[in-house]
């Protein structure tokens, strides 16, 4: 139910939004808030129970439009608390039925503006973010441009949102090694672990050409991201590449 204030013609979608005046509260934020109260990651709330909570949460918006979700994504993640924000994130990729091209704008602007650390990077890049571009493959060279980001998460983010579409075979429209070579000497441990990570990825599908990359720049790939991006090869694979 809708309570209003101020009279106005405009209205708001039922049992969703609480107006006061010019503030608007989105009552999804006030049920997690409960729903969650007193838990958090440092009292040791699990991710999983976080995403069980969404999955419920969710049935409620399901039938929406994807904007209006989105606005309630948005809400949820204005509140900067870990737990809201993967809830944002898990309703942000069940709408991807109704994605476009022009929902790369507001999936960038949150990472610019809502992501800090790996996780959240991850969390985002690896579902929402990297269904995007399995949807639309033209949007790597936009991608591709996140490697030049002084914010080390926008960094990581250009390599791990890859990794969906290296899973689902929809890559041939780009070429990893783009963002691989563009990160190759980055000084950032997560970035060098995040464009391993999406190496290692890429071998599953493309084992010798990811092993013949692997052997042009052994002397001057970072160790880290070297040994995430060959974990998975065999045995002696590895042992003849970290002769």
């Amino acid at each position: 139910m809708i309570h209003r204030v101020s009279s106005g013609a405009c209205q708001e979608p039922p049992d969703t939004i609480i107006i006061l005046g010019d503030e608007r509260m989105n009552v999804y934020v006030e049920q997690a808030k409960r729903e969650l109260s007193g838990r958090s990651k440092a009292t040791g709330l699990k991710t999983s129970e976080v995403r069980r909570l969404s999955a419920a949460m969710f049935r409620e918006v399901r039938s929406e439009p994807m904007d209006t979700v989105f606005g309630y994504c948005r809400d949820l993640l204005e509140e900067h608390s870990w737990e809201l924000g993967v809830i944002a994130f898990d309703w942000a990729y069940r709408m991807r039925g109704q994605y476009t091209k022009e929902t790369f704008d507001l999936f960038e602007s949150w990472l610019l503006d809502h992501v800090r650390g790996w996780g959240d990077c991850d969390d985002l890049c690896t579902h929402a973010v990297g269904e995007l571009l399995c949807q639309f493959p033209e949007l790597f060279d936009r991608i591709a441009k996140w490697t030049g980001y002084t914010e080390f998460w926008m960094r990581r983010a250009a390599a791990v949102t890859l990794i969906p579409a290296l899973h689902k075979d929809r890559y041939s429209a780009f070429d990893p090694f783009i963002i691989s070579d563009a990160l190759m000497l980055d000084g950032n441990d997560l970035v060098r672990k995040g464009y391993g990570w999406m190496l290692k990825t890429y071998s599953y599908k493309e084992f010798d050409k990811v092993y013949g990359y692997l052997k042009k720049n052994k002397e001057i790939m970072p160790r880290v991201a070297f040994r995430y991006a060959m974990e998975k090869m065999p045995a002696d694979v590895r042992k003849e590449l970290m002769a």
